[in-house]
């Protein structure tokens, strides 16, 4: 099954699931091809046995006489498949027992052991869901742990549950978001971005061929939209660079605003689906492939965005693979990239310019502890901040110091969005 191979990828040798998904429907990729259904159906089950692993291993270990020996990873992952299925899926139990049986192999001294933990599964299933609080389970204990510090234990457990949850689609649309959730079966967030809950493949959705839209979070639209409300003026008169921009979503948002903008990227890989997505929407961008720390401009900008490098642990509800993949080190890692890229970009910032600071994150090391630690070494710097009526539909993500930190718990009503850190910096005469 492809979906044991992803896990696979993803637990044992630390691959982010995207690639992996992208490789599965590749020619000439690692693993077999996939029609459209079974390509779905991998990837809800592997998503799903990702974000629910601790209740998972949990329910399973439960029901194991004695701990399965380390090397056995392969059973180990299709009970945790067909586990998946039975808790969370609602698979009818003959099904997903008979797959798992066939997954690790009918001749497979283990096909018993599978076999009666499955059924012992299906049965007592209620009884294992309402076992001990989910929240802290599915969370590795370092995120847990700096979670309850920065947010309270209720507010963890608010992102916990948003977490288990499959999100749904959210786009950013070029014109007419009204029009557009007619025919696409969506509706207008208050912030402005579109929510589409129906399934299939996007590639198939009115309008995506031509261009009229693309996927993004609705809090990933938030950043590249206080900055255009912070220009003077028409964007089309200031010059704005993007500089941290594949693949492109925030300089879609700031191209279809008329701006002028330079996209600039380290990654040369990330750049090729930057130019392909500003293909498709037919927007224009002068694409620049450096690095923003050894770059330099002809001349500085108005405006600066710096969408930085992060761990992206505001983004496990939808990479359910992040909280499996990162580590402590890498927030620290990460955090001093981010204050060079930010010391880089006040460089490059005209007198009177804005810089827009983002980060998918919610460790505060990437947050507001990068804003005060560049305001302190900063004199020609100040914080502008960012109001309530900037954030249309999620007043909540402001600050008191101005700044915003959008949660996945926020707007949980209609299916939550994505945790942001954005903050507005101005540069003094």
């Amino acid at each position: 099954m492809a979906a044991s191979a992803f896990l696979s990828a993803v637990l044992d040798r630390r691959e982010r699931l995207d690639d992996v998904l992208a490789e599965a429907y590749a020619e000439g990729g690692r693993y077999v091809r996939l029609d459209r259904r079974d390509r779905a159906f991998a990837r809800l089950l592997a998503s799903t046995a990702l974000r629910r692993l601790g209740q998972i291993d949990r329910a399973v270990d439960a029901l194991l006489d004695r701990p399965l020996p380390a090397r056995l990873t392969r059973v180990r992952h299709a009970l945790r498949l067909g586990a998946a299925q039975l808790l969370f899926l609602e698979t009818p139990p003959h099904a997903a027992v008979d797959r798992t049986v066939r997954l690790v192999g009918r001749d497979s001294p283990f096909k018993g052991l599978v076999n009666a933990v499955l059924r012992r599964l299906a049965r007592d299933r209620d009884a294992l869901l309402h076992a001990p609080d989910p929240a802290p389970l599915n969370t590795p204990a370092w995120l847990w742990t700096s979670w309850h510090a920065a947010f309270g234990e209720a507010r963890s457990r608010e992102i916990a549950r948003a977490h288990a949850m499959e999100p749904p689609l959210d786009l950013s649309v070029k014109s007419d978001a009204g029009d557009w959730a007619r025919r696409l079966g969506a509706e207008v967030l208050p912030t402005g971005s579109l929510r589409r809950r129906g399934g299939g493949p996007i590639e198939d959705l009115p309008g995506y061929s031509d261009g009229d839209w693309w996927p993004q979070d609705a809090a990933a639209a938030v950043p590249a939209r206080i900055l255009l409300s912070s220009l003077r003026g028409n964007p089309a008169d200031a010059r704005i660079l993007d500089s941290c921009a594949a693949p492109g979503g925030k300089t879609a948002q700031l191209a279809a605003a008329g701006a002028v903008v330079d996209a600039l990227d380290v990654s040369a890989a990330r750049l090729r689906t930057l130019r392909a997505n500003l293909r498709r929407l037919d927007l224009k961008a002068n694409v620049v492939e450096s690095d923003l720390r050894v770059w330099t401009p002809g001349r500085p900008y108005e405006a600066i965005l710096v969408d930085a490098p992060c761990t992206a642990t505001g983004t496990i509800r939808r990479h359910p693979d992040v909280p499996h993949l990162k580590r402590p080190a890498d927030v620290a890692r990460l955090a001093e990239l981010q204050g060079q890229l930010l010391a880089a970009a006040a460089d490059m910032l005209a007198p009177g310019g804005v810089l827009v600071y983002s980060a998918c994150s919610l460790q505060p090391e990437e947050g507001a502890e990068q804003v005060e630690r560049l305001l302190s070494s900063r004199r020609d710097l100040e914080r502008w901040p960012i109001e309530r009526t900037d954030v249309a539909g999620l007043e909540r993500s402001v600050l008191p110091a101005g700044d915003v930190q959008t949660l996945p718990c926020h707007l949980a009503e209609a299916g939550g969005v994505d945790g942001f850190f954005v903050a507005r910096l101005k540069r003094t005469a």
